[in-house]
């Protein structure tokens, strides 16, 4: 089955798109990757999204506006994928959407909403479309999120000593592996959305390109103090967070906190240690994760972070271990989870679980995802209780 896989992350700067052949062999995913690209959205479209997410907020027409131009700029980049990547032989579009809110409240999961209508999507490819691919988890009891432990999972099974795979989006999040199992998963804080927020405060620009700016400053200890004394660090997982939490509000406030901000007159911190503040954040949250899971043989990195060179040596430093990329496995780092949500699609419809409870605190394994149009039929689901314990990645 070709699956096109949709999602639009943390950043919200655009729509990651991946096509993937997939095939189930006994325990086995044999995945194909068969190419990725970033959509940009246009200015209107970034222009609603903004109105929208936190730290703003939207009514219902909002939200509705929102629901349809998202659905029909990803219809737009699916009809793309289906002609550039597949030669037009995509069987389904898995899209995740845009996240607009994820609803946390003393510890639990209670709801999370992601937009993007998929009947846009399907009425302009002409093929079926899974969507909604968290609420299935949250109503099982589990954060739905995060996600990226079932891919984690099958393509480090075969891999030797505890393996780490970490995902450096807009919020990070880790995976250990130990023999096929995963033993412990959850998200650990900001990635880039606390630097992202720096560089559009003192740099206008979206991001940090490279860690150059972090690389030229050096970390506010009073600033570190007060960010890392966030309790969310210390929450037992499973856990989960998001742009609601850690946002440019909340960086300011931060400042604030720290004698800092505004009322310090606004010039007490320099652009570039304000962004080596927010790139120390990440390493030390990160680095600490993964030290209490109990030490690591190596950590498969992906995501945009893996493009911030003063990020990676930071991790570096601080675990003692090889931090490499997931490109090394087959897997573009750009596109890992565009191709997850390929590989979740692909699971949806053959009945097969998307969730590691585990990772998600879930009390059973989900099958994630709604199907538009609901009549579509594509395979027969597997039988009860199939295992799929591996991944191979096979050259196109």
């Amino acid at each position: 089955m070709i699956v096109v896989g949709l999602l639009s992350g943390t950043s919200a700067d655009g729509i990651d798109v991946a096509a993937a052949a997939i095939r189930l062999a006994g325990d086995t995913v044999e995945f194909t990757p068969l190419g990725h690209r970033t959509v940009p959205f246009s200015s209107e479209v970034r222009r609603i999204l903004t109105q929208v997410l936190p730290p703003n907020g939207g009514d219902a027409a909002s939200l509705c506006r929102l629901d349809t131009v998202l659905g029909q700029a990803f219809a737009e980049a699916a009809v793309t994928a289906d002609r550039d990547l597949c030669d037009g032989r995509a069987d389904l579009i898995a899209s995740h959407g845009q996240t607009v809110y994820h609803w946390i409240e003393e510890g639990r999961c209670r709801g999370t909403l992601q937009l993007g209508q998929p009947a846009w999507i399907s009425a302009a490819t002409g093929r079926p479309v899974v969507f909604d691919l968290r609420t299935a988890d949250v109503a099982a009891g589990g954060h739905g999120a995060p996600l990226a432990p079932l891919f984690d999972r099958l393509l480090l099974a075969d891999r030797p000593g505890r393996q780490v795979a970490l995902n450096l989006g807009g919020i990070a999040n880790i995976t250990v592996v130990v023999d096929g199992r995963v033993v412990a998963a959850h998200d650990t804080g900001p990635a880039n959305t606390l630097i992202d927020a720096a560089a559009r405060l003192v740099l206008d620009a979206p991001y940090d390109r490279g860690g150059a700016a972090a690389a030229a400053g050096r970390p506010s200890v009073p600033l570190l103090e007060v960010l890392l004394a966030d309790p969310y660090y210390d929450r037992p997982p499973p856990k989960s967070t998001g742009r609601e939490h850690f946002d440019d509000r909340y960086l300011q406030a931060a400042l604030e906190c720290a004698g800092l901000g505004a009322a310090a007159g606004g010039q007490a911190l320099a652009p570039e240690d304000l962004v080596a503040t927010a790139t120390e954040v990440t390493v030390r949250t990160v680095a600490d994760a993964v030290t209490r899971t109990g030490g690591v043989d190596e950590v498969v990195v992906s995501g945009g972070g893996v493009h911030n060179r003063t990020l990676l040596d930071g991790l570096r430093s601080r675990l003692g271990v090889p931090v490499t990329s997931i490109d090394r496995l087959g897997i573009a780092a750009d596109a890992k989870e565009a191709y997850l949500f390929a590989l979740l699609g692909h699971f949806a419809v053959n009945g097969v679980p998307g969730a590691e409870p585990v990772a998600t605190g879930a009390a059973t394994a989900a099958v994630l995802g709604s199907l538009t149009p609901p009549s579509a039929r594509l395979t027969e689901p597997l039988p009860p209780g199939t295992a799929v314990r591996r991944m191979r990645v096979v050259a196109s």
